[in-house]
């Protein structure tokens, strides 16, 4: 049996080093059309060695993404007590191991919306994945909207996953109750999928490659779409909410910060500018 796990472990970390550098890949090939930025690549490990680490990539600056950020990391250790009782299979010994991956991208054309992607499998006396993707518009686009939610819907199905479930999930999960707003204009997120691993993993290969596809199909659509100084200085307040959900509600910067991770790629999320009233 821990044989197995092993095996769990190695597969899905193999996974998300794979999509980490396919993302990289296709990012600096849009962005290569306008500025010719290119990744800068970090390593980054726990205090101990032995406990894992991971890797971040950043691209700040450039033509098309004013910042995008794709971590991942493969770590493990004990929770601390006070923590412990938050993660499922956590609450005996705190101890835990996990792999994933994390992107967020903010735009320079502000008529293109910021999107986050993460998926993870994590372990403790329990297993199991969790993740989501959702976007986050500063102008509104209902056909936009609807391409997006299609296309999850459709890797949902495809999966035999309840789409609608999901959907909800991310409606009240990427909400600002001190706004009473949503972040964006939603996705699907989910959490705690202990159920036929196969099937699970083969669900977030797929939603990886659903990302990619949706991400670039926006961002070709929006780019030569004109702007101004007032359409940016939207966005930058647009940020501000963005801001302050992944500083007081994002689960991902939690447990990043619970678990030894590194701050640096934790809070690469945050936008490089926003602003408030």
């Amino acid at each position: 049996m821990k044989n197995f796990i092993e095996i769990k472990k190695t597969l899905a970390s193999n996974w998300f080093k794979f999509l980490q550098e396919k993302i990289v890949e296709e990012f600096e090939l849009l962005e290569k059309k306008y500025k010719k930025k290119k990744f800068t690549k970090r390593e980054w490990s726990k205090d101990n060695k032995k406990e894992g680490g991971g890797i971040s990539y950043l691209l700040e600056g450039g033509g098309l993404f004013d910042k995008v950020g794709v971590n991942r990391s493969t770590v493990s250790g004990i929770f601390k007590k006070e923590f412990r009782s938050k993660i499922l299979g956590a609450e005996r010994d705190g101890k835990y191991w996990a792999s994933g991956i994390s992107v967020v991208a903010h735009m320079k054309n502000p008529k293109i919306p910021a999107v986050h992607f993460n998926t993870r499998f994590i372990v403790t006396s329990k297993e199991w994945f969790g993740g989501g993707m959702d976007a986050t518009p500063t102008f509104h686009d209902e056909k936009e909207k609807k391409n997006i939610h299609k296309k999850l819907k459709d890797v949902c199905l495809k999966n035999k996953k309840n789409y609608q479930k999901y959907k909800k999930w991310c409606d009240n999960y990427f909400y600002l109750p001190h706004r009473n707003e949503p972040r964006g204009l939603g996705g699907i997120f989910f959490d705690y999928e202990t159920k036929d691993w196969d099937q699970n993993f083969k669900f977030v290969q797929d939603l990886g490659i659903t990302f990619i596809d949706i991400t670039k199909e926006m961002i070709l659509n929006k780019i030569k779409s004109k702007w101004n100084t007032v359409d940016k200085e939207k966005q930058l307040y647009k940020r501000g909410r963005y801001v302050e959900f992944n500083l007081l509600y994002d689960r991902g910067t939690k447990f990043g910060l619970n678990s030894g991770g590194n701050t640096e790629s934790i809070l690469m999320s945050l936008p490089p500018q926003a602003k408030w009233k």
